[in-house]
């Protein structure tokens, strides 16, 4: 797997696997980004591509000073299970 990539362009997270994209749409406000939709192709179901975006994602987010509005329902339940990434959640 390669890495998690910020394309600004389009407002999203990617993450390049065996020929397919999976992504990560975000809406940045300020200091405060929402995770509005994670998307992973079916080709890559059950494999972990959709953790590995929200963390390489997250990591990013961390790195920038940001803090987060976990809309998608995926990342608000990844963020649930992972307590040290947490503090990012903009309270």
């Amino acid at each position: 797997m390669s890495d998690v990539i910020d394309n600004k362009a389009h407002h999203h997270f990617e993450l390049e696997v065996d020929g397919h994209l999976a992504t990560e749409h975000y809406k940045l406000d300020g200091n405060v980004i929402t995770f509005e939709h994670t998307d992973v192709p079916k080709e890559l179901g059950g494999k972990g591509v959709g953790s590995k975006l929200v963390q390489g994602a997250l990591d990013q987010v961390r790195s920038a000073g940001l803090k987060l509005i976990p809309q998608c329902p995926f990342v608000k339940a990844w963020v649930e299970k992972h307590a040290d990434y947490q503090d990012l959640v903009a309270r």
